[in-house]
């Protein structure tokens, strides 16, 4: 996985959030590590201090108490074995130097390891000299140990310098090194558990900040107008997002109104272009209704009507009767098509029932081996199967050697009648139209044949499609859902 900023804002919010959580872990980390080196700094010079305090007063006693004039050239009889005494109980080296720096007295050869001092620096001197405190403090490294040497004044009974006191300490950090590392081990545990109930509260927290955003984000991907689209709710939402919850919810309100005022425009223009249909269809058998009826009418006043003549005018009647009874059939089919007589029924020899008013028109069928059964009304698809053989016997009648096949697939789950005939074929430009009610290439006919049998097929959960190729065939496959025998 990739963490860019092109992923999700939950998974930034998460990135971003365990961040700071480390940020905040490593500042901890350095800033308790700064704080113990100052206070490992601060313990030993106040230790340093102490321990000098100490000495300071040591040697003031034997300065009281020695019978030897205290005074500079006596300084190495004063402390001759003073010294020693003086580091036993102190446990620290002391070296005592003259005024120019030059040693006098120590309490052993060499204060420190592979040291052989015998004379303080130069600049060692001027800074004890122009220190206010008229103390020194140095600090050096030797063989992986540190170590702080003191310097100050040795004073007389008139507080007038007469040596240098110089004192060595080692600073042992064996002990806050453990506290150290004791606390460090501490703080990386408290890290980790907090680190783990960072995530957990992140996780919690961005799914959350990102509840409604998703939530949001499925309902606009979800919104269609052929239904009611449920709005979100606001009551637990954030202020953040309250505008656009709210926005989205107005969408919703003005989307339903547009569907409606759509849906009610389409009735309106189905009714529209339905009634100029029925009108225009209805128009053209009156035409020749009203003409027979001058006709007859003229020719009754001149009392010149024969047998013939009445006959033909029934004849013409009743043709235009049957014009508009057929014309009133079509729409009332194409209006209603219950599919309240569902029944299962076995599709291979129900095809052969519908097939048989047309025996001997050059009509092939090729059942299924197996039994297919389909939940349909039969009535139905005998129309479905009449329809479209009526369609393909028309477009092979100018055709040589005109044959239709007609055959059953049985799939999986599905049952596919395939009617093909090697007719004229349907033009490209008109194939996708062929389903539409009133659209029709003939000179005659209402154009609601096969948007009747798309609609039978529709209402029972199946597919119709066609395939053709000019002067060469067409195919329509019908596909219809199986079902188990009853």
């Amino acid at each position: 996985m990739q963490f860019s900023f092109r992923h999700s804002l939950q998974l930034r919010i998460f990135i971003s959030m365990i961040i700071l959580v480390v940020l905040a872990a490593s500042l901890l980390v350095i800033i308790t590590t700064y704080h113990y080196k100052k206070e490992a700094e601060k313990f030993h010079e106040d230790k340093l201090e102490r321990k000098e305090n100490a000495i300071r007063s040591h040697i003031e006693y034997i300065k009281r108490t020695t019978t030897y004039p205290v005074k500079t050239e006596r300084l190495d009889l004063i402390f001759k074995e003073k010294i020693y005494e003086i580091q036993d109980i102190h446990n620290t080296s002391i070296n005592i130097f003259d005024l120019k720096g030059n040693l006098i007295k120590s309490s052993r050869a060499s204060f420190y390891k592979d040291s052989s001092e015998t004379r303080i620096e130069q600049n060692i001197l001027d800074s004890l000299a122009n220190s206010s405190t008229k103390k020194f403090i140095k600090t050096f490294n030797e063989n992986n140990q540190q170590y702080k040497s003191s310097y100050t004044y040795l004073l007389d009974n008139y507080f007038k310098p007469i040596g240098i006191l110089n004192l060595a300490y080692v600073e042992d950090d064996d002990f806050i090194e453990k506290e150290y590392k004791d606390f460090l081990n501490l703080l990386f545990t408290v890290n980790i558990v907090v680190f783990i109930f960072a995530i957990i509260l992140a996780l919690f927290l961005t799914k959350f900040i990102t509840k409604f955003l998703s939530q949001i984000s499925q309902k606009i991907k979800s919104t269609s107008l052929d239904k009611q689209n449920p709005k979100i709710n606001l009551k637990k939402a954030g202020s953040e997002l309250k505008p656009l919850i709210t926005a989205y919810n107005d969408m919703i309100d003005q989307l339903e109104e547009s569907a409606q005022k759509l849906a009610q425009s389409e009735r309106e223009e189905a009714w529209q272009l339905m009634a100029r249909q029925v009108a225009h269809e209805i128009k053209n058998p009156l035409t020749p209704m009203r003409l027979s009826v001058q006709s007859f009418k003229y020719q009754f006043q001149k009392k010149s009507l024969t047998k013939d003549d009445v006959d033909e005018f029934a004849d013409t009647m009743v043709q235009q009767i049957d014009t508009l009874s057929t014309i009133a059939s079509a729409f009332s089919d194409f209006a209603k098509m219950s599919v309240d007589h569902n029944e299962v029924i076995e599709l291979n020899s129900s095809i052969k029932i519908a097939l048989d008013i047309f025996k001997g028109e050059n009509i092939f069928y090729c059942p299924s081996h197996q039994n297919i059964f389909v939940k349909i009304d039969r009535a139905q698809l005998v129309r479905i199967v009449t329809n479209l053989i009526k369609n393909a016997l028309q477009a092979i009648e100018e055709v040589e050697n005109p044959k239709i096949d007609i055959e059953i697939i049985d799939n999986e789950t599905t049952a596919t009648i395939q009617i093909k005939d090697n007719g004229v074929g349907i033009p490209e430009d008109i194939v996708d139209r062929i389903f539409e009610p009133q659209f029709t290439t003939k000179s005659s006919g209402m154009g609601l044949g096969l948007s009747m049998v798309k609609k039978i097929v529709d209402n029972h959960n199946g597919s119709i499609q066609v395939e053709s190729e000019i002067n060469t065939f067409t195919t329509f496959k019908i596909t219809l859902p199986k079902t188990q025998k009853q």
